[in-house]
């Protein structure tokens, strides 16, 4: 922990201080038994390019730093870690444009979202823009999963809303093939 009150944790510190806080009680299945489903590597993947752009966000240190400690997280090697490294980089490098797309579908600036919202919309946002082999569907819902396992208690709704309006501008052609007319 960081010496005093008003200097925000830096490195493994601030990773191991989110991941802590983020990171929701498992939830128990019909019956009371735990959920034991086997995340997949993508599905890891942006779970560890989430933590990496909260970090990012808090302490705006050098991205090579930041992605160092995310690599020493347990069980980052089950993760796909190209996914992860365009998520966390190209959010990372892409920013403004990722805001630009975003803003026009906030109801409130960018700088008054949480941290955690922020960092997945980033991860939709840059999904429906440059990993076309996932579906427009599969970025908002993982987006979503992001938002219900770390953010706020209606952050999903939120998340779900703004990918919602921004995909068709990103992906005409096929969200315009999937709804109904």
């Amino acid at each position: 922990m960081s010496d005093t009150p008003d200097t925000p944790p830096t490195g493994a510190e601030a990773t191991a201080q989110a991941a802590s806080q983020a990171r929701p009680a498992r939830k128990p299945a019909p019956g009371g038994a735990p959920r034991d489903r086997a995340k997949s590597s993508r599905r890891r993947a942006r779970e560890f390019a989430l933590q990496g752009l909260y970090e990012w966000q808090l302490n705006r240190r050098e991205a090579s730093s930041v992605d160092a400690n995310i690599r020493e997280l347990e069980e980052f090697s089950k993760c796909d870690r190209a996914h992860y490294d365009a998520l966390l980089h190209g959010c990372i490098d892409q920013q403004t444009q990722l805001d630009e797309a975003l803003l026009k579908f906030l109801d409130r600036p960018v700088d008054e979202l949480s941290p955690v919202e922020h960092a997945v919309l980033w991860i939709g946002a840059y999904e429906l823009t440059h990993c076309l082999d996932v579906p427009y569907k599969v970025a908002i819902n993982e987006a979503v999963e992001l938002a219900k396992g770390f953010g706020g208690t209606d952050g999903h709704k939120y998340v779900n809303g703004v990918l919602d309006h921004l995909a068709p501008s990103l992906r005409p052609d096929e969200v315009k093939a999937a709804r109904p007319r």
